[in-house]
């Protein structure tokens, strides 16, 4: 397959690309305007594979969506390009209309061109796949079951509802136009070269330079987690095998409150890397919680195991362990966002 994969060089879409460069045949057309949490460094050897083509651009600039399909010639779409930081989203959420709505519209309309002008065959096996969050299902508290495919939307802030725009467009294409589209929504995500405004991420950093952990509220509100490599794989078997007007709802059963992640990271820093000033711990600070803050996002994935054959291999404790470890060996790479595009100090650690 040639699959065009938008938003690659980000922290979810470069796992994509660096699974399908390492693990199929297929060839890569990453499309990323290269804002401030893209980075190339993150494709590792994808990069400089003969099968990875980068095209910098933006997928709201409708004649530059038209000018890649139509030289590249892709058989599907993963659709992962996106502003995903919530604190960032209440501060300033024009970005968030403009590239998850606008941008999702304006690519839509330039696939739905180029899908409509492909053969009889070619039509009935093109794929566009839209990856969304569990965001867009709202909230749940103590004792609500898990959201699954069927859950209503609730959004809740600028940045789910955004999502959730998006989503609903890509189903109306579908049901309008009969654009086989599929539409997957996840948890949160951890693992390797995300981007220091992330609780993981910035809760490593920070309590590695000694710095305030600040956590909102009184840290008791939960995410289930999600290894990114897993969430590559299972996006993958997505795109290949998944129905057009298929939901899959992808998750690892691994709920942890914030808190419990902050004291996990201090407790695994201390054993690498021993602070002479006691363990970290000492460093959390309660700050005041963020607007419309949900309390519990929790995804149950047992249809999309069944209908693709794909678990999450990462439990949270190995996972976090193993992007610990990958923070301590690429500190090179994390200290010069940290000093120039990046203010260290921002609050983030209530994903």
């Amino acid at each position: 397959m040639k699959i065009l994969v938008t938003g690659g060089c980000g922290f979810i879409g470069s796992a994509v690309v660096r699974h399908l460069i390492a693990r199929s045949d297929d060839v890569v057309v990453n499309v990323d305007k290269m804002t401030y949490a893209a980075s190339e460094d993150a494709l590792e050897s994808a990069l400089r594979d003969p099968r990875h083509i980068h095209v910098r651009a933006d997928i709201a600039d409708a004649e530059a969506m038209a000018q890649v399909l139509a030289t590249h010639r892709p058989d599907a779409v993963m659709h992962l390009a996106a502003e995903s930081h919530v604190d960032r989203s209440i501060d300033g959420p024009a970005a968030f209309i403009q590239t998850n709505i606008v941008g999702t519209y304006v690519l839509l309309e330039a696939v739905r061109a180029y899908w409509t002008g492909l053969g009889p065959a070619e039509r009935t096996a093109f794929r566009f796949h839209h990856i969304s969050t569990d965001e867009v299902f709202g909230a749940l508290e103590h004792g609500d079951p898990p959201f699954t495919e069927t859950t209503p939307y609730d959004p809740r802030s600028p940045y789910s509802a955004s999502k959730a725009a998006s989503d609903h467009l890509v189903r109306a294409w579908l049901h309008t136009y009969g654009l086989p589209t599929l539409v997957s929504n996840t948890t949160n995500n951890y693992g390797p070269w995300q981007f220091p405004e992330k609780l993981i991420p910035l809760v490593t950093l920070n309590a590695l330079e000694g710095k305030d952990l600040p956590v909102y509220g009184d840290g008791s509100n939960m995410r289930d987690w999600l290894f990114v490599d897993d969430h590559a794989e299972g996006l993958v078997r997505v795109v290949r095998h998944g129905q057009p007007g298929g939901t899959y709802a992808i998750g690892a059963r691994q709920p942890r409150t914030n808190l419990q992640v902050v004291t996990s990271i201090c407790r695994l820093l201390d054993a690498r890397v021993p602070d002479p000033a006691g363990p970290r711990e000492r460093l959390i600070r309660f700050v005041k919680d963020r607007p419309g803050h949900d309390f519990r996002y929790e995804i149950d994935p047992s249809a999309a195991e069944t209908a693709l054959g794909w678990v999450a291999a990462h439990d949270f404790d190995a996972g976090l362990a193993a992007t610990i470890d990958w923070y301590l060996a690429h500190r090179a790479w994390w200290e010069a966002i940290r000093s120039g595009r990046y203010d260290g100090q921002r609050l983030g650690t209530a994903a």
